[in-house]
């Protein structure tokens, strides 16, 4: 569950909530009662975060990680997608 703190609670203490931040992954924080603000653990920021890559590092791992036969993504379905003619020509 969600552990929500008042502005003026995190401010008064504010070592207490990093330190409970070291349990959890996230911490609401409010003022006069609506949601205005989150603090977030290391370990959740790095998660959202994710690994700077290129599209071809991800794409490499993704390929790993997943059987794509299984989810039927297949060579063949991506034939004739991709338009492989010349294109047009242009005037200088």
């Amino acid at each position: 569950m969600l552990k929500s703190f008042s502005i003026a609670e995190a401010r008064h203490d504010l070592a207490a909530l990093v330190h409970e931040l070291e349990n959890k992954r996230v911490i609401e924080l409010t003022r006069r009662g609506k949601p205005v603000a989150m603090l977030v653990s290391l370990r959740e920021y790095e998660r959202l975060r994710g690994r700077e890559t290129n599209f071809w590092d991800a794409y490499t791992r993704f390929r790993e990680r997943k059987n794509l036969r299984a989810l039927k993504i297949e060579p063949k379905l991506w034939k004739g997608v991709r338009d492989v003619s010349p294109g047009r020509e242009i005037e200088l």
